[in-house]
């Protein structure tokens, strides 16, 4: 196969896959007047996206936390400004680490399994099934997951935010010799704010969560309903999805940064 038919079927294949994508998104949308029926598969699905992926976020939003206030704390060390590194860490995972590695988490975990689970429901012409039955897959399937998991990521992001700030304290009171209250006295100046009750930085990474839980659960349920090929095609499937949706995350990152930061007026 010549590069250049292999470049021109490589960009109809992403661009098929991206059309597709757009269009249950807004299919999602509109089947909204329709969640108050699927309250019960929302809840289930919402129970598995926060709860069960709760103690992977949490042990990695420590670390992150840690990691975070270790390195910064050596530069700030070098310029005499340790005393801010509870800001600094405050604000870093409130705007970015937090929302950023919950997402990276949830569409490891909470995505591959709907990604898998709605693969195997194609191959297996279940969803199929659904479509002689008259019920809409995007109602039935999709919509729940979508709404579910664009809920709880933001949840679990303030978790997530939490918990890596009391990671950071540990390591400010036992490596930068930085008295916890101390470090708690700058988190709370670094969160308060007397105009929105809560600094920007903390809205921005709310709305990223937001952002990339939908994300997550739009790209996991068009890789699982374009599945085809029995086992190694939902393999394939649960692989795009996890693929696509850490690609979408740091594009979007970036995008909703430049659009609230550096944005004129933004």
């Amino acid at each position: 196969m010549s590069p250049v038919l292999a470049a021109g079927r490589f960009t109809r294949s992403a661009a098929l896959r991206a059309g597709y994508t757009v269009h249950l998104l807004i299919d999602t949308a509109l089947a909204v007047p329709y969640l108050p029926r699927r309250f019960r598969f929302t809840l289930d699905a919402a129970y598995a996206a926060g709860v069960r992926a709760m103690p992977v976020n949490a042990v990695v939003a420590m670390f992150a936390g840690m990691i975070l206030a270790l390195q910064t704390g050596i530069e700030l060390q070098r310029f005499g400004q340790s005393d801010l590194i509870g800001q600094v860490v405050a604000l870093s995972m409130c705007r970015e680490m937090g929302p950023f590695m919950t997402a990276i988490i949830l569409a490891a975990t909470v995505g591959s399994a709907i990604a898998a689970e709605i693969g195997t429901m194609t191959v297996s012409d279940e969803v199929t099934a659904l479509d002689v039955m008259s019920i809409d897959p995007t109602n039935y399937l999709v919509l729940p997951r979508v709404v579910a998991l664009t809920v709880m990521c933001p949840v679990v992001a303030v978790f997530s935010d939490a918990i890596g700030i009391a990671g950071g304290s540990l390591v400010a009171q036992m490596h930068l010799g930085i008295p916890p209250r101390n470090y708690w006295q700058e988190v709370q100046i670094a969160l308060t704010s007397t105009e929105w009750l809560l600094p920007k930085d903390v809205y921005v990474g709310l709305f990223k969560a937001l952002v990339f839980g939908c994300t997550i659960a739009v790209v996991s349920c068009s890789s699982g309903l374009r599945a085809s090929g029995g086992a190694l095609g939902v393999g394939r499937a649960v692989q795009h999805a996890v693929m696509s949706s850490i690609i979408l995350i740091i594009v979007f990152g970036y995008v909703i940064t430049w659009l609230f930061y550096f944005l004129p007026n933004g």
